[in-house]
């Protein structure tokens, strides 16, 4: 069975709720042979990383960057994981205030620096959560996991 590792840092209801909204799409009763396994970010072992077929992480845009805590994550696996071949998946949902580009860029240079292959552009939410930033992040969810249903078939 492919591992989903769901990496976020949530510290905000807005964040949760997008967390929750991913969550949805991943566990779709339609994709099978996928188990999704959910961690904090600061909590999260190398060894559970290791263990993934693909990811989907989440973080806020804190002061242009992505949250320390997913920079941590990145920081323990970066020598770990880099160059691993095949080139897993990932998928990524960040909210700001008022811009992402910069968390968004970071995330995306440490996941290249891994030899991560992104499934579909980030869902950058900004403001309060519509309920077409929550559809974007169950569409995410969704397409990350069935990326590894298609792997294992």
């Amino acid at each position: 069975m492919a591992v989903l590792l769901v990496v976020h840092h949530s510290p905000s209801p807005t964040l949760a709720e997008l967390l929750e909204a991913a969550l949805t799409g991943a566990r779709d009763p339609d994709i099978t042979g996928v188990e999704v396994r959910v961690r904090p970010a600061l909590t999260c072992a190398p060894a559970e990383a290791l263990e993934a077929d693909g990811y989907l992480l989440g973080t806020p845009a804190n002061i242009g960057y992505m949250s320390g805590a997913l920079k941590h994550w990145f920081d323990q696996l970066l020598y770990l994981r880099a160059g691993d071949p095949p080139r897993l998946p990932y998928g990524l949902y960040v909210h700001g205030g008022s811009d992402t580009t910069g968390a968004v860029r970071s995330v995306e240079g440490a996941a290249s620096a891994m030899g991560l292959r992104r499934v579909r552009p980030a869902v950058e939410v900004t403001g309060p959560v519509t309920k077409a930033a929550r559809e974007a992040c169950t569409d995410l969810g969704a397409l990350v996991a069935a990326e590894l249903m298609d792997a294992t078939d």
